[in-house]
């Protein structure tokens, strides 16, 4: 028997909400897939990580971006931006990232859903 399963975002397993963004998990096929959406002016350490008294993600991240763009900044100096179409890898090393613009910044993550934003 073929079993197909088909999700959506308008209706994720779990949703974390913060000032000026949400981060939706959508689980399938034994995957967390997330959908990161942030508001221009979102930065992850003021809405994201001192609500867990976190200056850094040290989150493994594998994902592209849909709209926007963003900046990841890391702890060693290393800035790199993320505009829509690209596909990005992010290592374990502690990291910032905030908004670029005045466009919201939508990115799909394929890595690392299953523990961002989680206490």
């Amino acid at each position: 028997m073929i079993e197909v399963i088909l999700k959506h975002f308008d209706n994720p397993d779990s949703t974390q909400i913060f000032e000026k963004g949400r981060f939706e998990v959508v689980e399938l096929g034994g995957m967390s897939i997330g959908r990161a959406t942030y508001e221009p002016g979102w930065k992850w350490s003021k809405h994201v990580g001192a609500k867990h008294g976190e200056q850094y993600c040290t989150v493994e991240h594998v994902g592209m971006v849909l709209e926007g763009t963003a900046t990841a900044a890391f702890a060693s100096g290393k800035v790199v931006e993320m505009h829509a179409g690209e596909l990005f890898y992010i290592p374990p090393e502690p990291h910032d990232s905030w908004v670029v613009g005045d466009v919201p910044y939508v990115s799909l993550h394929f890595l690392g859903a299953d523990r961002y934003a989680r206490a």
